[in-house]
C-alpha cells in the first residue's frame, strides 16, 4: 500500500513528483499547489506525513490524497472570474487554491457540515493570507464558509461555474448535483466509485467522463427536524466589490506590471539568470490501480514485468547550471517579495501602504 507517487521532502519536491507522474498538468494547477503549503492545513503533530501522497484524517478533518486533489484541480479547469462550489470544504485547502486561479472577481463558496472543521478552515485561511509570500503573487477569491448538509441547499440558489463534491455521491443524488450547475459548467464528484467529470453541455444536456478509480466516504443524509422540515443550507451572496477593493486590486495589479517590466529590462542588460539548485526528480510512474482502506483514499501502483527487470534508481538529481564545485550545503536565498519591498518604498501614509498588503504580518 503506498501513494501513486514517492513522499517529498517538502512542498515542492512533492509537487515535481506529481508533475513527473503526470498528476499535474497544467501550469495553473501547478502553480496553485506550488503556492500553498499543504503542510500548513497539517496538525503540528502530523506534518512529517504532509509531503506523502495518501490521504490524511484526524476526528473531522480530512485531506485527501495530492494525486486526488491534482486530479480534481485538472478537471474543473478553472479560470479565472468563474464561480466555484466546494461541496465538503473541510479544511479549505482546496478553495484556496482554487481561490488563487479565480482571482479577485471570482466567486468561491463552500459548504461544511461540521462546525469545528469551519473554524479550522478559517484560521488556516487566515494564516495563509496573513504570513505566505506566495499571496502576493496572485490576486485572490478568498473562499466563504457556510455549515450545512450539501443535500440541503436552497433552491433558490445561484448555480455555479464549477463544482466539486468531497464525498461519495449516491446515485439518487446524481440530477440534484447536477442542477448546481450552469449550462457550460463542470462537476467533479465521486460517483459509484469513480472521480467523475460531468460538463453540462444544455439545459438537459450533459457529457459525463469516468477519471479515476476511488472510494470516498458517502455524503452523510439529511437529519430532519421533529416537523419533517429539512434545514435548507443559504449560501453566500454574490457580493459586489466595494470601490475601495477595487481601488486595491487596480494598484497592486499595476505595481506588478511594473516590477515585471523592470525585471525584463534588467535580464534585457545581460544579467545572467539565477543558478538552478539541485531537486529531487522521479522517473515517471503511470499508476494502475487504487488501494482503499477504511474509506481512505490510497493511491498505489502495481508493479509490472517491466518494473521487475528494471533495478536502477528511481530517483534522480539535476545537476546545477552553474559549476559543480559549489560547496553542498549552498542553498538559495529566500525569494524577494518585490510587490511588498515596492509598495513599502511608495511615499503613502502607513495605512494605506498596510491596506494595499492586506495588513500582512510579513
Amino acid at each position: 500500500m503506498g501513494g501513486a507517487v514517492s513522499a517529498g521532502e517538502d512542498n515542492d519536491e512533492l509537487i515535481d513528483n506529481l508533475k513527473e507522474a503526470q498528476y499535474i498538468r497544467t501550469e495553473l494547477v501547478e502553480q496553485a499547489f506550488r503556492a500553498i503549503d499543504r503542510a500548513d492545513y497539517y496538525l503540528e503533530e502530523f506534518k512529517d506525513n504532509a509531503y506523502k501522497d495518501l490521504a490524511w484524517k484526524h476526528g473531522n478533518i480530512h485531506l485527501s490524497a495530492p494525486c486526488i486533489y491534482s486530479e480534481v484541480m485538472e478537471a474543473l479547469d478553472l479560470q479565472p472570474g468563474l464561480s466555484f462550489l466546494n461541496l465538503g470544504s473541510g479544511t479549505g485547502y482546496l478553495s484556496s487554491m482554487v481561490g488563487l486561479i479565480l482571482g479577485p472577481f471570482g466567486v468561491n463558496h463552500g459548504v461544511e457540515l461540521h462546525s469545528d472543521v469551519i473554524e479550522y478552515a478559517k484560521q488556516k485561511l487566515d494564516f495563509f493570507i496573513k504570513t505566505s509570500d506566495s499571496f502576493d503573487k496572485f490576486e485572490f477569491c478568498e473562499p466563504s464558509f457556510v455549515i450545512g448538509n450539501c443535500l440541503e441547499i436552497s433552491p433558490d440558489c445561484t448555480q455555479y461555474d464549477r463544482v466539486y463534491c468531497g464525498a461519495g455521491v449516491q446515485k439518487e443524488h446524481e440530477d440534484y448535483m447536477k442542477n448546481l450547475l450552469k449550462v457550460g459548467g463542470i462537476l467533479v464528484m465521486p460517483l459509484e466509485e469513480k472521480l467523475t467529470k460531468i460538463t453540462r453541455t444544455g439545459p438537459s444536456a450533459w457529457e459525463t467522463k469516468k477519471i479515476l478509480a476511488v472510494s470516498f466516504a458517502p455524503l452523510i443524509q439529511p437529519n430532519h427536524t421533529d416537523s419533517g422540515k429539512s434545514r435548507l443550507v443559504h449560501l453566500p451572496p454574490v457580493a459586489v466589490r466595494s470601490l475601495q477593493d477595487l481601488a486595491r486590486i487596480a494598484i497592486r495589479g499595476t505595481i506588478k506590471k511594473i516590477i515585471h517590466q523592470e525585471a525584463m529590462s534588467k535580464a534585457g542588460n545581460g544579467l545572467k539568470n539565477p543558478p538552478r539548485f539541485k531537486r529531487r526528480r522521479v522517473r515517471r510512474r503511470r499508476m494502475e490501480t487504487i488501494v482503499f482502506l477504511d474509506k481512505e483514499v490510497f493511491a498505489s501502483r502495481i508493479s509490472s514485468p517491466s518494473d521487475d527487470n528494471n533495478n536502477s534508481e528511481d530517483v534522480e538529481e539535476e545537476r546545477p547550471e552553474e559549476e559543480e564545485s559549489k560547496p553542498s550545503e549552498l542553498k538559495p536565498d529566500p525569494p524577494v517579495n518585490f510587490l511588498r519591498e515596492k509598495v513599502l518604498s511608495l511615499p503613502l501614509p502607513d495605512p494605506l501602504k498596510y491596506y494595499l498588503l492586506y495588513y500582512r504580518e510579513k
